[in-house]
C-alpha cells in the first residue's frame, strides 16, 4: 500500500505543473481574443460609416416619400405594365417608373379589388341588356305567330 501513496505523491507534483500551464494557456487565450475584439470593433465601425457617406452622395440621392394619388398610380401602373409587356424586368420597370418593386405589388393588389367592382357592373349591364333582347324576341314572336293565324284563318 505504501507504493500507490508513493505513486500519488509522485503524480501530484507533475501534476500541478501541467495543470498551471493548462490554466496559463486557458488565461491567455481569452485575454487574447478578448484584446483582439476590441480593437477591430472601433476599427469596423469607422470603416463602415464612411462607405455609405460615399455610396449615398454618388449614387443615390433619398427623396422625400410622396403620396401618389390613384390617377398617377394608375398611370405608373399601366406604364410598368407595357415594359413588363415588351420583356423587361420588374425590377428595372419599377425603378425606371420611379418606385419600388414592393410599392408596384402593393399598388396591384390594391387596384385588382376595384376591377372586381367594374366586372360587376359589367354583369349587370349585360343582365339588363339580355332582359332587353328576351322582350324584343318575344314581341317579334307573338307578331309571327299572329300573322301565321291570319294567313291559315285561324
Amino acid at each position: 500500500m505504501a507504493d500507490p501513496k508513493e505513486h500519488e505523491s509522485a503524480q501530484t507534483p507533475t501534476e500541478v505543473p501541467a495543470t498551471g500551464e493548462a490554466a496559463v494557456t486557458k488565461k491567455k487565450a481569452p485575454r487574447a481574443k478578448a484584446a483582439k475584439a476590441q480593437p477591430e470593433r472601433p476599427a469596423r465601425k469607422a470603416a463602415a460609416k464612411p462607405v455609405p457617406a460615399t455610396t449615398d452622395a454618388s449614387t443615390t440621392v433619398r427623396k422625400a416619400r410622396r403620396v401618389y394619388s390613384e390617377k398617377e398610380r394608375g398611370q405608373l401602373l399601366g406604364q410598368i405594365e407595357k415594359s413588363i409587356g415588351r420583356g423587361e424586368s420588374v425590377k428595372n420597370a419599377t425603378s425606371r417608373a420611379g418606385i419600388s418593386e414592393q410599392t408596384y405589388y402593393q399598388w396591384k393588389k390594391s387596384a385588382a379589388p376595384a376591377s372586381d367592382g367594374g366586372d360587376l357592373k359589367d354583369l349587370l349591364a349585360l343582365e339588363e341588356e339580355n332582359a332587353r333582347l328576351k322582350k324584343l324576341l318575344a314581341d317579334r314572336l307573338r307578331k309571327e305567330n299572329a300573322e301565321l293565324k291570319k294567313k291559315l284563318g285561324l
